[in-house]
């Protein structure tokens, strides 16, 4: 359900545009970590471009799910962030779908950090972030329905503009039997200043930030940034 409602059909694009991004680097990009890779849709994407991926999510559901999608061989390892104790080092790391909107300023980070003792000097982290134009968005259109699959869905959510965060509520109802399942989720809208300075307190070179796995530069539209670094030190 949490595929066919939740989730755009973009991971091959994306993992397009970080295969374009890679094939730069000449020491080569070959093993991936892939942070919060929930049912695999990024995984399954980067293994069929030859990469050797590694997954990770705090999920055991979504896991389950994710090795069906990747079959038994790629290495998928239940694990929260800010705790990342997977060993290994890796050519790059990714964290799509806004995942890391999921964490406090103070957890992000944290997580920064344990990204980079897992990459080798020069390793890229690649991951997206939610906008001020979508905390706009967010506000201006604070419950957000539609029908999907024979599920109708709802989403409610409070934004809090000064703290920047994001309470949202979600139900989904199965049309059929009215069956209702609900989910409450807190994100926060992290200003780039703050990640910046995160990313150089744990080593990394910040690179770019692009509209959601473009080349393009975000401008005033762009909901979902893309950011790209660089691992420097330990």
């Amino acid at each position: 359900m949490y595929d066919e409602i939740v989730v755009d059909r973009c991971h091959d694009r994306w993992a397009a545009h970080l295969n374009e991004l890679w094939s730069t680097d000449a020491a080569d990009v070959r093993t991936v970590l892939d942070l919060c890779c929930g049912t695999g849709l990024m995984a399954v994407e980067l293994i069929a471009l030859g990469y050797r991926v590694v997954g990770v999510d705090r999920s055991s559901a979504m896991l389950a799910r994710a090795r069906q999608r990747v079959g038994p061989a790629p290495v998928l390892m239940q694990q929260t962030l800010p705790g990342l104790t997977i060993g290994g080092v890796f050519d790059a790391a990714v964290c799509t779908f806004d995942a890391l909107n999921y964490l406090s300023p103070a957890d992000l980070g944290a997580t920064l950090t344990a990204v980079g003792r897992r990459l080798r000097p020069g390793g890229w982290f690649v991951f997206d972030l939610h906008t001020d134009a979508l905390m706009d968005f967010t506000l201006s259109h604070p419950v957000v329905e539609g029908e999907a699959v024979g599920y109708r869905f709802a989403l409610n959510s409070v934004v809090d503009v000064g703290a920047r965060t994001c309470d949202t509520r979600i139900d989904v109802t199965r049309a059929h039997d009215g069956d209702t399942f609900t989910e409450r989720h807190r994100q926060y809208f992290h200003e780039d200043v703050q990640v910046r300075d995160a990313l150089i307190d744990a080593g990394f070179a910040f690179a770019a930030i692009t509209d959601e796995y473009t080349h393009q530069p975000p401008d005033s539209s762009t909901m979902r940034a893309t950011w790209t670094a660089r691992y420097l030190a330990a």
